[in-house]
């Protein structure tokens, strides 16, 4: 029997927060929602609408709020997966992801960005809403101090762990713009994300923290968001059970949230295009490393990060 429910995406507009609902469907539905998924109010639809369309949705634009999509038996819980974060561009919530044993990752627990610095008060108090409580930044000691983030006062636990192979700092990416292959260089970068010592021993770290109860809600990020938050993100997202193609498909969404940010330096030197985007050669370099060195990426996962499958699901998925 089909669903009902083909696709549905809650949409935040950058600047003014407002949020839109757009979905395909067929037949009736009703949407429900709350602060947090646990206090979604499923009493009081705040819509209910029959098909296909996009809907304006009158909710906070101050705090983040979850929703669940009722028809008939159908019920999918939803958020913003592209948080409206004025100052900053790569800020992705990893909910929402469904997985090979039909399970989905829990919204509003982890997430991944970009640079931190130039969020605004409002961007801020967003996040405080969340609560966050967490900030891992894998930026090097120089550019966390050369760009401070801007963080609210919900965080309770920030940690640095330098990840920097291929030189990942601002002058680095001066230097590698000088490459006369900037494409073998970064997909040789992602190759050193999973293989070089000193970034396996900082992912299994990042693990470690993710790992801890009290961590979350948590944030990760780097400059980019790109490079090293995105192995991080497809690193979890393989840990709880999502489908390769569909963590690449994921990854490839940086090249469209970051064009705001880039493609005015890209058109003036279109060169370094592939320093400032994301292709799937970059990524799959660094997953077909793993595949060669360790045979699969859950032994690289299990047995190099220390990451126990059992815990992680059961913290980040939905029951």
């Amino acid at each position: 029997m089909d669903k009902a429910i083909r696709k549905a995406q809650i949409i935040r507009e950058k600047y003014t927060k407002e949020a839109s609902l757009k979905i395909e469907a067929k037949g009736a539905w009703s949407l429900y929602a709350g602060s947090s998924v646990d206090n979604i109010n499923r009493t009081t639809p705040i819509l209910s609408a029959n098909g296909s369309g996009t809907f304006f949705l009158s909710v906070s634009t101050s705090i983040r709020i979850y929703f669940e999509l009722v028809s008939g038996d159908e019920r999918i819980t939803l958020a913003d997966r592209h948080l409206p974060m004025t100052g900053g561009y790569n800020f992705r919530d990893l909910g929402g992801f469904k997985t090979k044993d039909g399970r989905y990752t829990k919204w509003g627990v982890l997430f991944r960005a970009d640079e931190l610095s130039n969020l605004t008060a409002e961007d801020v108090k967003y996040l405080a809403s969340i609560p966050i409580a967490s900030v891992i930044d894998f930026r090097a000691r120089a550019e966390a101090r050369r760009s401070p983030d801007r963080l609210p006062s919900t965080v309770h636990f920030r940690y640095p762990i330098a990840i920097t192979p291929g030189n990942l700092s601002r002058e680095g990416v001066q230097a590698n713009m000088l490459k006369t292959n900037i494409d073998s260089h970064m997909k040789n970068m992602n190759r050193l994300l999973v293989s070089d010592p000193v970034c396996v021993r900082a992912f299994r770290i990042f693990f470690a923290i993710i790992q801890n109860n009290l961590s979350s809600p948590l944030i990760f990020h780097c400059s980019a968001g790109k490079d090293r938050a995105g192995m991080a993100a497809a690193l979890v997202l393989f840990a709880l059970g999502v489908d390769e193609e569909t963590i690449m498909e994921d990854y490839l969404m940086s090249k469209i949230y970051l064009s705001d940010k880039y493609d005015a330096f890209i058109a003036k030197y279109p060169r370094a295009e592939s320093i400032f985007t994301v292709k799937r050669t970059f990524l799959q370099a660094g997953l077909n490393q793993i595949k060669r060195d360790h045979g699969s990426i859950m032994n690289f996962l299990t047995k190099e990060l220390k990451v126990d499958i059992i815990k992680m699901r059961r913290l980040y998925l939905e029951k």
